[in-house]
């Protein structure tokens, strides 16, 4: 077995508060304890990686706690990255899963293997049997769900991977989405038992590409859009709701738990809890709404159509919200050290709000109230993509939710 070379290699310690009824958290974000025990499940051959990264961090505050780890090599020896969970409940050892296994995901090794991709790709989508398949990654959320593209001869997919229990929730929000003015991507097959859905390539460029870099679309095009679905009739709707209320509940519980000992940071959470606090009490869902809207959701068809490649959120929820949400993230980007990036993002902040507030003569007070609900859900990136710095990024993040309250 290959020894783990000095922690220092890997990732700088990131210190978060304890959760007493979780004893074994800190071993988590532990840079040794994490590369030995990496390395110990890894072929011999694989010698020690190069760097791990500490991909997601998911806390349920006295249930449970799981960390994501992206092992990666030299490139001088061709290893593709591996990744990792690590997960703590009570005072039980700690388990470390090795992707693609993952509990609550059943479908997800066969999804992840070529081989095993043909044999499902033949039984649930294709009509001509392939030969040969390719599976890339390209995002990975432990226990909650995947995306990959399936590559089939010349047939390009993409294969959502949920847990089953969620398969029929995410049909109805596809045919919600079909009902739209975006263009949305085909459901190409589905595999019930393992929580796995095919849907059609889209092409076309990423809309938050283009508004970083200032070749951004008409905000009346998404708006229109948005309107569409908006427009879909609530009756009938089996659809779950979306809660404000338990996502902000979340946020505020993971804030008030990381933050407990650093009283300055308190007050700043304690002046948005009573500013937001009113406003979250007494909303209500009112129309069909896609919930989380934002910029890197969309791709620019060469049409001129935008398409809408996201759907996981939507039903039951609030116009405004979806636009205050577009808008939070665009303000969070404005904060970025590129300089023409943030500048572009707040030119299009500004395009996007004076557009709604024209077209559908909403208060302007009442769309800041959702833009700085949104952003204070934002900022749980932050924890959950913890970094040492993580506190002082979060103090600039709550400063950005003041601002949309002034």
């Amino acid at each position: 077995m290959t020894s783990a070379p000095a922690a220092t290699r890997y990732f700088e310690q990131v210190a978060l508060p304890d959760d007493p009824a979780l004893p074994r958290l800190p071993l988590l974000f532990d840079s040794e304890w994490v590369s030995q025990a990496c390395i110990e499940r890894l072929p011999d051959d694989y010698g020690a990686p190069e760097r791990i990264r500490i991909h997601h961090f998911i806390h349920s505050i006295g249930r449970r706690a799981l960390v994501s780890y992206e092992v990666s090599w030299p490139e001088d020896q061709y290893l593709p990255p591996e990744y990792f969970v690590a997960k703590t409940s009570g005072d039980g050892p700690v388990e470390l899963a090795r992707y693609p296994v993952d509990s609550r995901l059943p479908g997800l090794v066969e999804a992840a293997e070529p081989n095993s991709v043909l044999e499902l790709a033949n039984s649930h989508v294709l009509t001509m049997p392939a030969r040969r398949a390719r599976v890339q990654l390209i995002r990975y959320r432990p226990e909650y769900r995947a995306v990959l593209r399936h590559r089939l001869g010349r047939v390009r997919l993409y294969a959502r991977v949920m847990r089953p229990s969620d398969v029929d929730d995410f049909l109805r929000t596809h045919e919600v989405a079909t009902k739209t003015a975006f263009v949305v991507p085909g459901l190409a097959g589905c595999w019930r038992e393992g929580g796995v859905v095919w849907l059609t390539e889209i092409r076309g460029r990423d809309l938050r590409r283009r508004i970083r870099r200032r070749k951004s679309t008409d905000p009346t095009r998404l708006l229109e859009g948005l309107e569409s679905l908006w427009n879909v009739p609530l009756h009938g709707c089996a659809i779950r709701p979306f809660s404000l209320k338990r996502a902000y509940d979340r946020a505020m519980g993971s804030f008030r738990h990381n933050l407990r000992e650093d009283a300055e940071s308190t007050y700043k959470v304690n002046a948005v809890a009573e500013a937001l606090n009113p406003f979250v009490e007494s909303w209500r869902p009112s129309h069909m709404a896609h919930n989380d809207f934002y910029d890197d959701q969309l791709l620019l068809m060469e049409n001129g159509r935008i398409a809408l490649v996201d759907l996981e959120d939507i039903g039951p929820g609030d116009p405004m919200l979806d636009v205050g949400n577009f808008l939070a993230h665009l303000r969070w980007s404005s904060q970025s050290s590129n300089q023409d990036r943030a500048a572009n993002c707040r030119a299009y902040h500004e395009e996007m709000r004076r557009a709604a507030l024209d077209r559908f003569q909403w208060d302007a007070h009442n769309l800041a109230l959702r833009e700085a609900v949104c952003l204070f859900r934002i900022c749980t990136n932050i924890i959950r993509h913890p970094k040492p710095d993580w506190i002082f990024r979060l103090d600039a993040g709550l400063e950005l939710v003041g601002e949309c309250l002034n």
